[in-house]
């Protein structure tokens, strides 16, 4: 046994020795005890040391809350102290772990922010006030938003500019542009054309352009004719009586003849081009000016040219003759055109020109849904166009969905008054205008034109001027259109001294001769105010408007009023001048925002937080939001305007021997009863 151990010893002794290469390792020896034993004297691989570093102590769920307890406690005590540092197993360097829940995320990157002033703030929440109004569905038709069509390059044309404007340098462009005051944005913008020659118009309109006194293009035609001319998409903003209605009929004349001579319309086309407008006689007015230039056409052996004015009030069976014929340029109201299209008298197949004058009004509250109702028949790409003297940047960020590639041609701010206006503002109280009217109509010889806010005042002051022996006549929504066609004719013939109007006048009527423009009221909005005083001072001619103010108006509408008779240097009465400004303090937020004033309404002399206009639609909605609509004209009317009569008149036709049948509330109303199918209160 002693040798036996002995030999073992040595094999042992000689195994820890270096072995020589190429010699096998001699075998592990047998252990003889268990398997537990075994597993605690083996050493630890280098996995099962990352496995025993990886490894966390389990905590119990009721300890873990006692321990965010003390901490959220130490911080309340001592909120300056640090928060310790939570170290992870498998975090060496022991940094301090990352927030883990969202407050402390928002506290973080709160800390991390640039620091940014109250003006920076507050100009942030006006642009996101500005997107959410302006955060509406795309002026696309549906089957656009349905298939996803994205129209990525505009409309081409056949005409091209002169070989002289083409080579002209963009420097050169842009003196011709600072020369006439014009401020264009958009890329690859045409270059300005000074005179209509360079427009290539045939001789016939250049004739007629001449006839009419036009020997020269404004500012707002110069640039924008060629932007048209090209195909280019557009938004023109110009101060009114700039010649704004040329710029887009004489273009929807050239490509009406332009595709007449190429394919000619069938009897159920057209039209070609589309001009839609807000009110009845400024439809007119543009229809009357396109069919002057289509006779001139006509005159000098050109092909025909046929149009058709879409309005409500007229009979529209002569209009279905000339849509049977083909009709090329169409000029509507939207009420009237959104019928005709739902009835499918007339279609917009290959309709490729698209008008929308006095675009800030269409696109509003009132005609939006039309608008878009219209824009669903469209069956391809058209060229769009918006015009109007204020075009807020609600509408001009509203109306780019509907663009490619758009040029915005600018002449003077969006919304400020004709500079060839004098501005005369007086305190007058309400009890005393209408007596005072008579010595304002000493001022300038007529015509004159008086604007009431309200169709009552309308008929008070028109009934006013008849008493005192003035020749006068009145205009307001309430008057069918023959009268209101017959009143506008034969004030702008002479024949009437005076017209009294509410607004449906001040929207881009075109009366050349007018002097003298009184304001009865303050309007609810400046706006409107600066469309007033436009129908005075057109085609370079100096004219007056005088206005009425006194407690009635608003102190917002008031400051509105001085900062337009500020910038226009007019002078500021000093009821104006005494009024608080808050917008003397803002400058800093007006250089934060880059908005000068209201970027909702325009107006200069509040911001969009206070402005009359969004409040005043907020209320209109929640007034319609909780009523209800029991015939369901869905605010349109519908049956129930078969009963907008006066019952005093039906009560006259009733004979007076019959008393039980001369209460409305018995006889007339069993009758409504009967015919109606009932109403809601009637037991």
């Amino acid at each position: 046994m002693e040798n036996g151990s002995e030999a073992i010893a040595e094999r042992l002794q000689s195994g820890n020795e270096a072995e020589p290469a190429g010699s096998m390792p001699p075998p592990p020896p047998r252990r003889q005890y268990g398997r537990r034993r075994q597993e605690e004297e083996e050493p630890q691989t280098e996995g099962g040391q990352e496995e025993e570093e990886q490894y966390l102590e389990y905590i119990p769920l009721k300890k873990r809350k006692m321990m965010e307890e003390q901490s959220r406690s130490r911080k309340a005590v001592s909120p300056g102290l640090a928060e310790p540092e939570r170290v992870d197993a498998g975090n060496e360097d022991g940094e301090s772990a990352k927030p883990t829940t969202l407050l402390e995320k928002a506290v973080q990157l709160k800390k991390e922010a640039a620091p940014i002033t109250e003006e920076e703030q507050i100009a942030a929440e006006e642009r996101d006030m500005l997107e959410k109004l302006s955060d509406r569905k795309e002026l696309m038709s549906v089957k656009e938003r349905a298939q996803g069509i994205v129209y990525v390059e505009p409309m081409k044309t056949g005409w091209k500019p002169p070989l002289h404007l083409r080579r002209m340098p963009d420097e050169e462009c842009e003196d011709v542009r600072k020369k006439w005051h014009i401020l264009v944005e958009g890329e690859h913008i045409p270059p300005p054309a000074k005179n209509f020659k360079d427009m290539r118009f045939p001789g016939p309109i250049l004739a007629k352009l001449k006839a009419k006194g036009i020997n020269r293009p404004t500012p707002i035609q110069v640039q924008g004719l060629p932007v048209i001319l090209s195909g280019r998409d557009m938004i023109g903003i110009a101060f009114t009586g700039s010649g704004k209605t040329l710029v887009f009929a004489l273009p929807a004349v050239m490509f009406s003849l332009q595709e007449e001579v190429r394919f000619p319309l069938v009897g159920g086309e057209g039209p070609f081009a589309l001009i839609m407008c807000p009110s009845r006689e400024l439809a007119r007015q543009t229809f009357d000016v396109v069919n002057e230039f289509i006779e001139a056409l006509k005159g000098a052996g050109f092909p025909e040219l046929r149009s058709m004015l879409c309005i409500g009030g007229i009979d529209m069976r002569e209009q279905m003759d000339t849509v049977r014929k083909g009709v090329h340029i169409a000029v509507a109201t939207p009420g009237r055109l959104k019928d005709l299209l739902a009835k499918k008298r007339l279609n917009l197949d290959i309709c490729k020109y698209l008008c929308l004058d006095e675009a800030d009004r269409l696109v509003d509250l009132g005609f939006e849904d039309d608008i878009r109702e219209v824009f669903d028949y469209f069956k391809s790409q058209r060229q769009t166009l918006l015009f109007s003297a204020t075009m807020p940047k609600k509408i001009q960020n509203f109306a780019k969905s509907a663009l490619v590639q758009p040029v915005v041609v600018n002449v003077g701010r969006a919304g400020a008054a004709n500079l060839d206006v004098i501005q005369e503002v007086e305190y007058v109280k309400q009890e005393a205008k209408i007596v005072y009217l008579l010595e304002c109509l000493q001022k300038t010889p007529p015509p004159v034109l008086i604007f009431c806010e309200n169709k009552s005042d309308v008929d008070d002051v028109h009934e006013y001027l008849l008493l005192k022996g003035v020749e006068a006549v009145a205009v307001h929504g309430g008057k069918d259109q023959e009268e209101r066609d017959q009143s506008i004719q034969a004030f702008k013939s002479g024949k009437k001294d005076v017209l009294v109007a509410t607004d449906v006048a001040s929207k881009g009527l075109d009366f050349p001769d007018i002097k003298h423009v009184v304001n009865f009221d303050m309007p609810g909005e400046i706006e409107n105010y600066v469309h007033r005083i436009g129908r005075t001072g057109r085609s370079g001619k100096t004219g007056i408007a005088t206005t009425f103010i006194n407690k009635n108006q608003s102190e917002t509408i008031l400051l509105d009023l001085k900062h337009l008779l500020k910038e226009a240097r007019q002078r500021i009465p000093p009821f104006l001048a005494s009024l608080e400004d808050p917008m003397e303090e803002m400058e800093a937020l007006q250089e934060a925002s880059g908005v000068k004033g209201c970027g909702y309404c325009g107006g200069l002399g509040h911001r969009i937080a206070n402005c009359p206009k969004l409040e005043q639609q907020r209320k209109a909605a929640t007034s319609e939001a909780g009523r209800k609509d029991y015939f369901g004209s869905g605010g349109y009317g519908g049956e129930v305007d078969c009963y907008a009569f006066d019952i005093s008149s039906i009560v006259e036709v009733i004979p007076s021997d019959d008393v039980s049948r001369r209460c409305p509330s018995s006889a007339l109303l069993d009758g409504l009863w009967e015919v109606s199918g009932g109403f809601p209160n009637k037991p």
